[in-house]
């Protein structure tokens, strides 16, 4: 197995791991909750090394068009300043980290990070080469966010022991990451994260 060594110019990309999208939640993924653990473990190996983490968010004015009394074809979710819309509270998410909040406009349904934001020129600006993404759901924002980052010419890098699909067709969650895959997404696990000792600067 090789191993992958974290260094500067590498990111960490946790989508969409909110409340609703969980157990229990409007709009659930299936065993969502069952990625927290390897996330975590991502999250600890960053930290540790104090690279840049960013956590993206669906943060939903309360009559967006992805609702299904607007048109949509999802239930009530992720509403901004809701309980809902918060991030896991499981997640070990040092200080440092940052929030992408996506799909604010009522009128626009956005699953990439990238779309309508400026996280490209955040990215750019802390010169990020290699992008390390997981969360939810592999079949819309993981699939999306990937897309666009190759798109945008970065290497993409996707944690397949951290990503859970809704799978509202049986093999969607398959098939987006075959996509992935064939666009130029390196498929990895937590195994293959070269970790270091930590250091006493580091925020845990």
């Amino acid at each position: 197995m090789k191993k992958i060594n974290l260094t500067e110019g590498d990111a960490l990309i946790i989508t969409n791991v909110q409340n609703d999208l969980l157990p229990g939640g409007r709009l659930a993924v299936p065993a969502g909750d069952a990625i927290i653990p390897h996330l975590n473990d991502y999250l600890n190996a960053f930290s540790k090394q104090q690279l840049p983490i960013f956590l993206t968010r669906d943060w939903h004015p309360s009559n967006h068009c992805s609702f299904t009394e607007f048109g949509g074809k999802w239930p009530r979710h992720c509403v901004a300043e809701t309980i809902g819309a918060d991030i896991a509270s499981d997640l070990k998410t040092p200080n440092y980290a940052e929030v992408i909040s996506k799909s604010v406009d009522a009128e626009t349904d956005a699953h990439s990070a990238f779309h309508g934001t400026q996280f490209n020129n955040t990215l750019q600006s802390k010169s990020i080469k290699r992008l390390f993404i997981g969360g939810l759901a592999t079949d819309y924002c993981v699939l999306q966010t990937t897309l666009e980052a190759l798109r945008q010419g970065y290497q993409v890098c996707l944690l397949e022991d951290a990503i859970r699909a809704f799978n509202k067709n049986r093999l969607d969650g398959i098939r987006a990451e075959r996509l992935m895959c064939t666009k130029g997404a390196v498929p990895i696990t937590f195994e293959q994260i070269a970790c270091i000792a930590s250091s006493p600067t580091a925020t845990a």
